[in-house]
């Protein structure tokens, strides 16, 4: 169960939902008027949550008086004292809640002050007087009603926007008395919306080339310059993979080598082209059950098989097999609903109407599959366990041309494939796998939509069916905000994987909900919705920032700047390669091993296997893209790890964001780093011109932007001044050199290589390069 205060959702009101209702276009405080509509959901439940649930809410063992005011049946009933009710619709006189958030009486006022939680200001009073005097409604979960496409808002600036999605947040920034930043400069407009399409910096090229275009269209035809590169593809499928929890390892004791790397490949062909998102799902979820399936749709599968698995003799099979079932639950629930579904594995959902008897018909849609728990041989790992799907280099050259096949030897993947007959689910009592008690059948969450068995089969083919309906309130929204967080940093839900009542509110509700019809009315396009936001006038603002739109606004919870992080893990180590000319653009294929630290995988293996001993790479698999590098669960890449890369032990649907010391010694010091400043650096120290114009060209590859006199002078002045040193003493500008293994330029001055080496590690130093601003 997650470990969450009942009232977590509290400190979002300032901030968010009652903010926006409660501040008139001139940035003034209001009271709501009798006559504005009081939601329950976005304007009285935060205030509830935050001052009331921890007594009054779904925690039957916390809760005192007998009373629940998330539930409008005990909210109207008679109070266990039989003096009054806590809600009296339409009256709040006669409303014991009411009169006690209004009391000054120690003995009779809520909160009490032993509570600790602190009374209600004028503004949360008002606003629960407000919604008693209008009925005291309450409503279903907004995540749990349809959206539906409002009109576009009435704003101010008319001028300012480039398609709906600037209607939607510019209301909200002219509500906050927020105005809009200027559009970005160009050269870090093409920098952003590069890195944040390709994962990858624009080159000099391309930079030339957009700056030489005056046209109005030269924005939008560099999107689609960019969104036509097979690196699309791998920028997006990098959040997927999280999803997914893909890693090239069983994980557990021994952490043998597996084979799923060909479901990546697929991933990434189905991003390029541009497979509408509700097949997307329904290949992953019951490809394998579609009428005449192809091997594609069967490998599509492999998405709910990337989870962990024992080779640990001694181990009992059922148990296995059981954990391997719920983790696939996690994963649709998380990552393709946005529901904390596992926590009503072991009881009822305290917060979200999801019983424990809900989670179980869920559960039996993975429950039928062939896959054991053990397959029984500790001395031989496979690179697949069943059932598994075979693929032939015949069939590598037609039906599956997309997989990057390096050999000709017998490929298998773990995909998804079901008994002939059902095996019973049985809801487990605490959720253990010994304790079997009712037989339950197989059914979507009633809460979220009914799943209606007169017209979809009770297999993952009906689970499929349901999830894309477009009635479905949250398969549409779900996604939607996790792309909207790729471009921006966060969702308009905060809590990407929870859309449910600890979850936090929308803080846009509208815009959410008019993108979620918009996805759905154009075919689950997602390429459409990805050049539908970046090229929005929100996204192209600049990031600059002033004083009072800190203080105003400070997470940017109201888009009136651009958005400005540092860079993902693998997109950090794609960026040193791609501008050092190093990278190795091949697409898909077995993961490999670069550079890393000596002994990790030898500290932490029991000493058998494959993957006993780390075997790094040579050649060209050095320098392959950071979505490639080989993932081993017990032992993940330590320069990945540093910059907040998912271990990949779970699913995953929001990385954190940690600024450490860490991750500047891995710029310092990590091989790829240093041999891509010195590979540079030998390659433009050959070329025609002066100092400052190898200084300049340098500048533009890594930091994707002209350099300024002041940068030249600074820079300029460090070249002399190590290539001074370098000249005196040959040797240590010989030892500077001797890094990575990718060939030295031959005939290169090496003192001039050397300190233009330590220019360009200066360069991939700045905070400006690996941050998206």
């Amino acid at each position: 169960m997650k470990n969450r205060l009942f009232f977590s959702a509290g400190g979002l009101i300032a901030i968010g939902i009652l903010v926006l209702s409660c501040f008139q276009k001139n940035g003034t405080l209001k009271s709501k008027s009798s006559t504005e509509a009081i939601s329950y959901n976005f304007n009285v439940r935060p205030i509830l949550s935050d001052k009331c649930f921890a007594c009054h809410g779904p925690d039957s063992k916390k809760r005192e008086a007998g009373l629940r005011l998330d539930m409008a049946e005990s909210a109207y009933a008679k109070l266990k004292d039989g003096k009054g009710v806590a809600i009296f619709p339409g009256n709040p006189e006669k409303s014991e809640l009411y009169k006690r958030i209004t009391s000054v009486d120690p003995e009779y006022q809520m909160p009490t002050p032993e509570s600790h939680l602190g009374l209600l200001n004028e503004m949360e009073v008002e606003t629960i007087k407000k919604w008693i005097e209008q009925g005291g409604k309450y409503e279903k979960h907004w995540a749990f009603i349809a959206p539906v496409k409002s009109a576009l808002p009435e704003i101010d600036k008319e001028d300012w926007p480039k398609n709906e999605i600037d209607y939607f947040v510019l209301d909200k920034m002219e509500a906050n008395n927020l105005a809009p930043n200027e559009e970005a400069d160009k050269s870090h407009l093409l920098k952003r919306v590069s890195l944040d399409l390709t994962g990858l910096p624009p080159s000099i090229e391309l930079q030339n080339k957009f700056e030489a275009d005056k046209s109005e269209k030269a924005y939008e035809n560099a999107v689609d310059e960019l969104l036509s590169q097979k690196a699309y593809g791998e920028k997006m499928a990098v959040y997927w993979l999280d999803v997914a929890r893909y890693a090239d390892s069983y994980g557990y004791q021994d952490d043998e080598f597996r084979t799923q790397w060909p479901w990546r490949d697929w991933l990434i062909n189905s991003f390029n082209k541009n497979l509408p998102y509700d097949k997307f799902l329904t290949w992953q979820i019951a490809g394998d059950m579609l009428p005449n399936a192809t091997k594609e749709q069967v490998l599509a599968t492999a998405f709910f098989r990337n989870h962990k698995y024992t080779e640990e003799g001694g181990v009992i099979p059922e148990e296995y097999r059981i954990e391997y079932n719920i983790d696939k639950t996690k994963t649709y629930g998380m990552g393709v609903l946005g529901l904390s579904v596992e926590c009503a594995q072991c009881h009822d959902h305290k917060y979200d109407p999801v019983s424990q008897e809900d989670y179980y018909r869920l559960f039996a849609f993975f429950n039928n599959s062939k896959e054991v728990g053990y397959e029984g041989d500790v001395s031989q790992s496979k690179p697949a366990k069943n059932p598994i799907m075979s693929i032939t280099d015949e069939e590598a050259k037609t039906l599956l041309k997309f997989i990057n096949r390096p050999d000709t030897s017998r490929l298998i993947v773990s995909v998804l494939g079901d008994l002939d007959t059902l095996r019973p689910t049985h809801i487990l009592n605490r959720g253990v796998y010994d304790a079997p008690g009712k037989v339950v059948t197989a059914s979507a969450l009633p809460a979220v939509m009914k799943f209606d068995t007169t017209k979809i089969p009770q297999n993952r083919l009906g689970l499929a069916t349901w999830t894309t309906n477009r009635s479905n309130p949250l398969t549409a929204r779900v996604f939607v905000n996790q792309v909207w967080q790729e471009f921006f940093g966060r969702g308009i839900v905060k809590s990407t994987g929870d859309f449910g009542m600890q979850g936090d509110l929308p803080t846009n509700p509208a815009l959410l909900d008019w993108l979620a019809v918009d996805f759905m009315d154009h075919g689950w396009n997602i390429k459409r919705l990805v050049k539908q936001i970046v090229t929005s006038s929100t996204y192209r603002q600049s990031a600059r920032i002033t004083d009072e739109k800190l203080k105003a606004d400070p997470d940017n919870v109201y888009l009136s700047r651009g958005p400005r992080y540092r860079l993902p893990a693998e997109f950090v180590r794609d960026m040193v390669l791609s501008s050092s000319g190093l990278l190795v653009p091949k697409i898909g294929g077995p993961s490999v091993k670069p550079y890393q630290p000596k002994g990790l995988w030898e500290a932490a293996t029991s000493g058998r296997g494959q993957l006993a001993k780390y075997r790094q790479d040579d050649g060209q698999a050095l320098y392959r893209r950071g979505m490639y590098t080989f993932i081993k669960l017990t032992v993940p890449p330590p320069s990945m790890i540093i910059f907040d890369a998912s271990n990949r032990d779970h699913c995953e649907v929001k990385r954190s964001k940690t600024n450490t010391p860490l991750q500047a010694l891995v710029m310092l010091n990590d091989p790829t780093v240093l041999e891509a400043s010195r590979v540079l650096a030998e390659r433009i120290t050959l070329k025609q011109g002066t100092v400052e114009d190898k200084i300049k060209e340098s500048f533009q590859r890594i930091v994707c932007r002209k350099p300024t006199e002041k940068e030249i002078k600074l820079l300029v002045e460090y070249y002399n001044d190590q290539a001074g040193m370098f000249t005196k003493n040959r040797l240590q500008a010989h030892k500077v050199l001797n890094v990575g293994e990718h060939p030295h330029e031959e005939k290169v001055p090496e003192d001039q290589a050397a300190a233009l080496m330590r220019v360009i590690n200066t360069l991939y130093n700045m905070e400006e390069t690996i941050t998206k601003s």
